[in-house]
């Protein structure tokens, strides 16, 4: 035997040497022994890859094919028996095989069903031209453009019919802890006292959130809990009417509008509180309104005073009042002397102001 062959045998025994038991978990000793055993049998043998890589057709895949090779060494080793040939002939049929495989994978046109009908291998990256005569390769014409837009929409739809559904989840429990902390509130019988002793603590562990409630106000609960859902669902996140609403469950547009309107509130405390809907919450958030600017209106100042110029601040004229006729001569003639002499005071008076104050001066 060759120098080569000798140290593929010893590499091959140290790397089956070091493989776990059955039932058993190789150390990390134990693989880094196998990977470094791995490594030495490739480098011995790759001359012969590079040789079936030549023999194959494949230069053009090489990095494929080595990867194809590395694969056959590894299932020779797993199934190698040193009773019925050495490792040299075993790996040879071992590396056949597997770059046979890949050239069927790669190159259609090389099958013998393939060579009947005349087929062809097309790259997508071949350059074809069209009848217009412009140049283009298969996978730009396949190309679809709004693929990665329907893409993330879908993707984005998904996550959000689950965050929602998982919201809903969430407030649907909270109600149902509510409820049965409810019937737990409301007066029951007493019991009869048992006779045997009762360990407390085992009672404890085992009775379950709803022991000692009635079953039927629990049904009851449970029905209604599933009727609100289907109210959620579809009112808050859907856009079913209440008429239609009130026609499949039976109940009132007037409850319908309560249910989701006490939902809507509890689901946004939820969203706010819990972390896992930290997002929803803050889509949630009403944007702050731009500040506007106010304007500087500029206001005449006003004086509580009445104003000098006015002519009806300003006094024109005195009317003398007559005594009535009927009156006696000497009433007349004294009332007529007394209104005459407050005339004249008054006219004195007004005179005396006109000539003292400036012009526009008040006097009442």
């Amino acid at each position: 035997m060759s120098k080569t062959t000798i140290a593929l045998e010893a590499a091959v025994a140290a790397v089956i040497a070091q493989m776990p038991r059955a039932g058993t978990v190789s150390s990390a000793r134990n693989r880094h022994n196998v990977d470094v055993a791995f490594g030495a049998i490739l480098k011995l043998i790759a001359p012969r890859i590079r040789h079936f890589i030549r023999q194959y057709g494949l230069v053009s895949h090489w990095e494929d094919a080595e990867q194809c090779c590395a694969i056959a060494v590894h299932r020779a080793i797993m199934d190698y028996d040193p009773t019925k040939a050495q490792f040299t002939t075993f790996i040879n049929w071992q590396i056949r095989g597997e770059l046979q495989s890949l050239r069927f994978r790669l190159m259609t046109d090389q099958r013998p069903s393939a060579k009947k009908v005349d087929a062809v291998t097309v790259s997508l990256h071949a350059v074809v031209s069209n009848s217009d005569g412009d140049e283009a390769t298969l996978e730009s014409a396949l190309e679809d453009d709004g693929a990665l837009a329907r893409t993330e929409a879908g993707a984005s739809d998904y996550l959000a019919l689950a965050a929602t559904a998982s919201l809903i989840e969430v407030y649907v429990d909270q109600q149902r802890a509510a409820g049965i902390e409810q019937l737990r509130k409301r007066p029951r019988p007493k019991r009869a006292p048992r006779a045997e002793p009762v360990d407390h603590a085992e009672a404890m562990l085992r009775q379950p959130r709803t022991r000692g409630l009635c079953p039927l106000e629990l049904d009851k609960l449970e029905h209604k809990l599933a009727r609100d859902k289907e109210i959620v669902e579809r009112r808050v996140f859907d856009v079913t009417t209440l008429n239609e609403l009130g026609t499949e469950t039976g109940v009132t547009k007037e409850r319908v509008r309560q249910i989701t309107k006490r939902a809507s509130r509890g689901i946004a405390e939820l969203a706010g509180a819990h972390p896992r809907f930290a997002m929803m919450a803050e889509y949630r958030k009403p944007k702050a309104p731009a500040a506007r600017v106010r304007r500087a209106v500029a206001v005449a100042p006003v004086s509580i005073l009445p104003a000098l110029g006015q002519a009806h601040n300003t006094l024109s004229r005195v009317v003398a009042i007559l005594p009535d006729a009927r009156m006696s001569p000497i009433a007349g003639d004294q009332d007529a002397v007394a209104l005459d002499g407050v005339t004249d005071a008054m006219l004195a008076d007004a005179g005396g102001a006109r000539a003292d104050a400036p012009v526009g001066s008040t006097r009442h």
